[in-house]
C-alpha cells in the first residue's frame, strides 16, 4: 500500500513540475526563450530540451526501454541538450518532452518501484539501483531545473510561479521597496569598506 502511495505521489509531483517548466516559455519571444541568461549558458528553451533528454533516458535506457526518440549515446554527451539548435522549433522541443513523457508515464505505471534499473553513467556501487531511486532522481533534476526556470522568466519580466491561476499582477512600487529593504539589510550587516 505505502508503495502506490510513494509511486503515486511522486508521478503527481513530477507531472506538475513538467507543466511548470514549459509555463515559464508562455509569451516568451524566440530570442527570449533561447538566449543565455547566464555565464554558463542557461536558457529556458535548453532546461525543457535538457529535463526532456534526461527523462527519456532516466525511464527509458536505464530499464532497457530505450526512447522511441533519437538520442545521442549517454557516452557522446556534448551539452548540445543544454540549448536550442536554430533549425529546432520550439514546438520540435515541446513536443519532444510531451511524448518522453509519455513514454516515462508508461515505464513508471508498468513497474514496481523495485523494478531493477542499471545506470551506467553513475559510479559503481550506485549503478544498479531501481525505479524509487530514480523517481526521486528526476523528480530532483525536475525541480531543481524549474526552479532555474523560475529565476530566469523572473529576471526577463518578472514573472514568479507553479503556475498561471497562481500569479498576482505585479506591483512594481511594492516590489521595489521590498528589494531596497533587503538591500539595505545587506549593507547593513556587511559595511562597503574603502
Amino acid at each position: 500500500m505505502i508503495d502506490e502511495f510513494a509511486k503515486d505521489n511522486l508521478h503527481g509531483r513530477l507531472r506538475r513540475d513538467r507543466e511548470v517548466l514549459l509555463w515559464k516559455l508562455d509569451g516568451l519571444s524566440e530570442y527570449d526563450a533561447r538566449r543565455p541568461l547566464t555565464a554558463t549558458g542557461t536558457n529556458l528553451l535548453g532546461l525543457v530540451k535538457h529535463v526532456a533528454t534526461v527523462e527519456a533516458r532516466y525511464f527509458g535506457e536505464v530499464f532497457d526501454r530505450p526512447s522511441p526518440e533519437p538520442l545521442p549515446r549517454w557516452q557522446d554527451s556534448d551539452g548540445s541538450d543544454l540549448w536550442a539548435a536554430e533549425d529546432e522549433t520550439r514546438d520540435q522541443i515541446i513536443g519532444f518532452y510531451r511524448r518522453t513523457w509519455e513514454h516515462s508515464d508508461a515505464t513508471i505505471e508498468e513497474l514496481a518501484l523495485d523494478a531493477p534499473g542499471h545506470v551506467p553513467w553513475w559510479p559503481e556501487p550506485h549503478a544498479d539501483t531501481n525505479l524509487f531511486a530514480v523517481m526521486v532522481h528526476v523528480l530532483g533534476e525536475s525541480i531543481r531545473h524549474a526552479g532555474h526556470a523560475d529565476i530566469l522568466r523572473e529576471s526577463l519580466d518578472g514573472r514568479t510561479g507553479l503556475r498561471a491561476e497562481h500569479e498576482k499582477r505585479i506591483d512594481e512600487e511594492a516590489r521595489a521597496a521590498y528589494c531596497a529593504k533587503i538591500e539595505q539589510a545587506a549593507r547593513s550587516a556587511a559595511p562597503i569598506r574603502a
